[in-house]
């Protein structure tokens, strides 16, 4: 569990990046025109709905709920003195999706240390057996295939490094190949050195890119690819990819 010391670093953070991304966000924004709508302002800021959900992340626990009522209303009260309840903090969490996300991609990831690890999880919006009558996102998710099964929604790619550090991510429709993210500088621009992935990440086309760019994509070998060789130290990282796993 984070300390409480850097629970408040990652408060100011946070907080000072609220600050900036409403400022340019007012200043980009259309003014509104006819009557006024009245929206009430939450006593609880973005940045500590934002904290909350980056705490729940690290905290082991696995139901957000549970996290929130029991975690943060009685044992992080004197942190969190404006709580809301569970409700209102569910809505909340709509509101700061964006800057959340532009919070971590700007602040939150860590360096390329020359070991990197890529894999992707889907991330799945209904059961199979209510696609057709899914709404929500409709014409956005997809249907897409993982090693659990078909599944209808997203794919979250990532990238890490050795020590678990988040490096970057991309969040695509299901149906995505796990190869297609490499393929965009943007997604690996701060990458170099051995990439490691699994046998969904085996082509010939992609490493010949990937090797230009100063990265080694590294695969688990198919039994089909005979003449292929690796080293002791590769296999031995290759089995290291539980760190992203998990």
């Amino acid at each position: 569990m984070i300390t409480e010391d850097k629970v408040t670093e990652i408060f100011c953070m946070a907080d000072d990046f609220c600050k900036f991304f409403d400022a340019m966000t007012l200043k980009h924004t259309l003014k509104p025109t006819g009557k006024r709508k009245y929206h009430q302002n939450s006593t609880m800021s973005k940045a500590e709905v934002m904290l909350i959900m980056i705490l729940f992340h690290d905290s082991g626990y696995r139901c957000f709920k549970h996290f929130y009522l029991e975690k943060v209303c009685k044992q992080l009260r004197h942190l969190f003195p404006k709580v809301v309840s569970y409700n209102r903090i569910v809505e909340l969490e709509r509101d700061v999706v964006i800057p959340l996300t532009l919070f971590i991609k700007k602040v939150l990831l860590g360096k390329c240390t020359g070991i990197s690890f890529v894999d992707s999880t889907p991330l799945r919006v209904c059961k199979n057996q209510r696609i057709h009558i899914h709404k929500v996102f409709k014409g956005i998710a997809q249907r897409g295939k993982c090693s659990m099964g078909w599944f209808f929604g997203f794919k979250l790619h990532l990238i890490c490094n050795e020590k678990g550090e988040l490096l970057n991510f991309m969040i695509t429709p299901g149906d995505i190949d796990d190869r297609k993210p490499l393929e965009y500088k943007a997604f690996i621009v701060f990458i170099y050195g051995k990439l490691f992935g699994d046998k969904g990440y085996i082509s010939k086309n992609l490493f010949q890119r990937l090797f230009v760019d100063g990265i080694q994509l590294i695969t688990k070998l198919k039994s089909n690819m005979k003449g292929a060789l690796m080293s002791v130290s590769d296999r031995l990282l290759l089995r290291k990819r539980a760190i992203i796993e998990t």
